[in-house]
Order: structure tokens, then sequence, then C-alpha cells
């Protein structure tokens, strides 16, 4: 008997391999999934320029990568209290110097810059479709940066609008990636429950409609997944908003099924068994059992590397270095 009802993920077209690079970008469940990618070795670069939450924010962002003139004017940093900050820009990036917080934004538009020009995959996490525009000028910015409310206006996109911002995108300078779309399964509570509905509802169809346009976008279901596999508060945090750890693995799990090839999985198997052996600490690290356990583990990463010449695997080569000396 089967007591829950189990999304049906269409696999990638074109899988994931450690040999790609990949970008990520969008809300904060974007942050999960990369770290779950970076955990496994992949060569990912996640949100250069912070958290994004909406479409129109995640693509002047892209559009930003892919200029030649990336580089951001000293005059659109504003003073927020004590803090330098800018509205395309995470609160991280804030600084209470302003040429701190300007050299900082721009070493993360060169990381993105490099990112978009290098990654094979682009992964766009969708979490609302609601803006804020500043009055001034009409940019709908990806921070507010806890300025005044009457600086901006509140607004709903539509899906055209982001149908035919992304869909430009595709045709353009995403052209020759592999786009990969989720919406986030994170609730926007402080818009209220019916508005945060209506929200992903117009992401679902405006990405339906990109993906209908473009044969390089697939869309990635972790919204539903939760909404409807999972289904129960026990899966979220304490905040009843962001999806637990045990969701976030379960999802990665469904992700992984679709993304990657056989011999791909069983190589993050490999992997994470390494990791795990790398964290370990022993009771006696002087023991010969455990010098020897280390130079097998070392011996194994050799051999893993040498077939898979793009993992990274210095730092648990280096904990195992480390335990051996004794």
């Amino acid at each position: 008997m089967q007591f829950f009802t189990k999304v049906d993920i269409h696999p990638f077209s074109r899988k994931i391999s450690h040999s790609d690079k990949i970008l990520s970008m969008g809300s904060c469940f974007a942050e999960n999934i990369a770290c779950k990618l970076s955990d496994a070795k992949f060569r990912i670069t996640s949100s250069p320029t912070g958290i994004l939450f909406n479409p129109e924010s995640i693509a002047s962002a892209l559009d930003r990568y892919a200029s030649e003139k990336s580089e951001i004017a000293k005059t659109e940093i504003f003073s927020n209290g004590d803090l330098w900050s800018h509205y395309d820009f995470h609160s991280s990036f804030s600084d209470g110097d302003i040429e701190s917080a300007w050299e900082k934004m721009q070493e993360a538009l060169k990381k993105g810059s490099q990112a978009l020009k290098e990654s094979k995959v682009i992964i766009i996490t969708f979490g609302t479709a609601w803006v804020y525009r500043l009055i001034e000028n009409g940019k709908v910015v990806a921070n507010c940066h806890k300025q005044p409310q009457r600086l901006f206006r509140k607004e709903l996109l539509c899906v055209e609008h982001i149908t035919k911002r992304y869909v430009e995108l595709l045709h353009g300078i995403l052209s020759q990636k592999q786009v990969i779309f989720t919406i986030s399964p994170v609730r926007h509570l402080g818009d209220g429950l019916e508005q945060n509905s209506l929200s992903k509802a117009i992401l679902r169809v405006a990405i339906e409609t990109i993906c209908q346009n473009c044969s390089n976008a697939q869309y990635f279901p972790s919204y539903e997944i939760v909404m409807d596999e999972l289904r129960d508060y026990r899966f979220y945090t304490e905040d009843m908003a962001h999806p637990s750890p045990v969701a976030v693995n379960y999802i990665w799990e469904r992700f992984s099924e679709v993304a990657f090839s056989q011999e791909q999985r069983e190589l993050i198997t490999q992997i994470e068994r390494i990791k795990r052996a790398s964290e370990h600490r022993p009771f006696n690290p002087q023991s010969d059992s455990h010098r020897k356990f280390c130079n097998k583990m070392k011996d194994e990463i050799e051999r893993l590397c040498k077939a898979h010449p793009y993992l990274d695997l210095s730092k648990e080569t280096e904990e195992f270095n480390r335990w051996s000396i004794y």
C-alpha cells in the first residue's frame, strides 16, 4: 500500500557530470542544492552576488555577468545607515567603508562573469513573483536593505513578462547552456498564504511556457516534491517556512535520480564514503591500523582522481595526511 503520491519526474535529457561547471542562482533554497552539489565535489559557483528571490533580479544579474562592462559605478552604492549597500546585491556585500563595499561587489561580478562564461549548466531557482520597485526610477531591487517602505512600490510580475524575459535569455546569452529551472518550496509567509500561492502559480506557469519555447530548458519539481510527496509540517524547520534538512536530503535524492547517470551516482557514493572517512576521528591515531587505513584511503583517492581528473579531493587527502603523521 502506498501512503503518498509520488511526483513523476522526467529524466534530464542531458545528464550532469563532474566534468561540467555549474552556476546556481536564485533563492535561499538554491543554496541548499548548491551545497549538496559542492559536497559531491561538483565544480559549482553559487549565487555570486548573493541570494536573489525574484525572476527579474536573477535575469538582471545574468545580464550584468554577460556584459563586457560589468563594473558598477560607485554612485550606484548608497549609504544605508552605517553601511554602504547596493540594491542589486545581498546585504552580505554591504560594508562600513564604501571602497571595501565596492571592491567586494566588483569581485563578485568578476566571479559571476567567469562562472557564466565557463559553466555548461545553469540552475535557476525562482522564489517569488512579488517584487519591489524603486518609485524614483522604476527599477526592481534584489534587496530593499531595510530602507523606508515609501521608497518602493510592491507589485506582482506577470507570466508574460517573466516568459518574455527568459526566452530572450535562453535564445541569447544562455543559448549554449543547459538551464534547469526550479521553484523554491520556501513559503513566503510575509506575503500571506493566499498571495504566496498566487506567486508560486505564476512562477510555475511561466517556467512551463519557457520550457515549451526553449529546448535547452528543463524543470525540476522541487516545489511539488515538498507540497505533494512530503506534505507535512515535520518536513519544515521551526519557522514553518523553510524545508528541513531531511526534506532537503530527500529532494537531493530525487534530483540525483534524474540528473545523474548510474555511473555518476556510483561515483558520488564513493566520494561520500571518502568524505565520511576523512571526517572520522580515531580513538588511537597513532596505531598502525589507523596509519594503514589512512594510506589505503589516500591510494583510493589517487586512483579515483586519476580516473576522474576533474575531482578535487585535496581537502580529504590533507586530512588523511594529518592523521598519518602520528
